[in-house]
């Protein structure tokens, strides 16, 4: 069954709130962290790891969603 541009650009669009959402958290954790006295490099660690979590979960929520609609 091939991807109509509808589907397609509302899976893209999915996936840039996605990314967005997972920034938005990264920064928090970052911040949050600064703000508790640690050094930059452990609060960039600390929103890397916000962010790629953030994201794996939003992304698996997706999958998910897509797989019980189809």
């Amino acid at each position: 069954m091939p991807l109509s541009p509808t589907t397609a650009m509302l899976l893209t669009l999915a996936l840039l709130a996605a990314v967005l959402l997972a920034l938005l958290a990264a920064v928090g954790a970052g911040l949050l962290t600064r703000i508790d006295g640690a050094s930059t490099p452990t609060a960039l660690l600390r929103a890397g790891v916000a962010f790629g979590s953030t994201l794996t979960l939003i992304t698996a929520v997706l999958a998910v969603g897509i797989s019980v609609l189809r």
